[in-house]
């Protein structure tokens, strides 16, 4: 095994996506020779060539436009955008076509395409580069939506992505690209792209996160096992299909439910989980769903970046809150 950053882990199963399977092409700006604005396909275009290595201009239209073309006519295309604050125009390719090609060809067709993209704040960027607008991707029908939280987790969901046979968009939370590392096996094996994972196991209270606010989840159920409270936190990881059976079930075990996301907290994937429990898990439930969220406000500028972002101490008071309930 080799120590991996979420970076690298990306790129090595870029590199396993291309080496065995000559239908997988990547494109994307500027990811040939300069590897990416991340480096995410760094020396990819050196061992597979400009062929299967592609720059492309600058339009985000053209991007999606092509993955889709190319995915009906039996390629494998992983297209990269390059922020997710830039993903607004591909929304008609990704709606209109891609999410349909199954169902308007009854089948004859399929679009077996990966759209990356970074999103996320944490890195004092501008705010069209600190997007957090998955919900509007999970809204989609026909479309997955997946975020890996660890080096593991990305090279596996990946590769899951890459072989899928219908279009999936892959979120990578920029601000753990570099920040962890661990030992991951390029070993070609995927990991299913439709579940949900225990991260810590608890009784007294269910966190459920995604993406890079996943740090200050784990955080916060540190924080409060100090003060004797056993939280169990949950990697959603697939944002579409929700793993629905295992929140469900966590939550029949602990009665709580905290939601963390970073997204704006209208219509954001927490009310999606707070309206199934209501649903499925009311006689279970001892205390109200909590939601810590961004607020619904434009991502600001760098300076309010982290007043922005939901805190260790703002998931800590919330299951304290729930805790209250008896």
């Amino acid at each position: 095994m080799t120590e991996l950053t979420i970076i690298d882990a990306i790129r090595t199963a870029l590199g396993r996506a291309l080496h065995d399977d000559p239908d997988v092409i990547l494109f994307g700006e500027d990811i040939g020779i300069d590897g990416g604005v991340f480096r995410a396909t760094d020396g990819l275009v050196q061992r597979f060539g400009a062929a299967r290595v592609r720059d492309t201009p600058l339009s985000e239209t053209v991007i999606a436009g092509m993955a889709v073309g190319a995915a009906a006519h039996g390629l494998k295309p992983v297209a990269e955008i390059q922020f997710m604050g830039f993903i607004y125009s591909t929304i008609d390719q990704l709606a209109n076509h891609a999410a349909r090609l199954r169902n308007r060809t009854r089948g004859r067709l399929t679009c077996p395409m990966v759209l990356r993209a970074p999103f996320g704040s944490g890195i004092k960027a501008p705010e069209h580069h600190s997007e957090s607008m998955e919900a509007m991707l999970a809204h989609i029908p026909g479309l997955r939506v997946v975020v890996p939280s660890s080096p593991t987790r990305a090279y596996g969901l990946l590769l899951a992505a890459i072989r899928d046979p219908d279009p999936v968009v892959f979120l990578e939370p920029k601000r753990l690209y570099r920040s962890m590392s661990e030992p991951v096996q390029d070993d070609g094996v995927a990991l299913p792209l439709d579940r949900a994972v225990i991260l810590r196991e608890g009784g007294d209270v269910t966190l459920v996160s995604w993406g890079a606010m996943l740090s200050e989840t784990r955080a916060a159920a540190e924080s409060l096992a100090g003060e004797g409270i056993d939280a169990e936190v949950i990697d959603l990881s697939s944002l579409k299909p929700i793993d629905r059976d295992t929140i469900r079930a966590s939550v029949g075990r602990t009665g709580r439910c905290v939601i963390v996301h970073e997204a704006p907290l209208t219509a954001g994937l927490g009310a999606e989980i707070a309206a199934d429990l209501a649903e499925h898990c009311l006689t279970s439930l001892v205390a109200p769903v909590r939601r810590v969220t961004g607020f619904d406000t434009v991502m600001p500028y760098p300076k309010l970046e982290d007043h922005y972002m939901p805190s260790v101490e703002r998931v800590r008071r919330a299951a304290l809150d729930v805790m209250e309930f008896s």
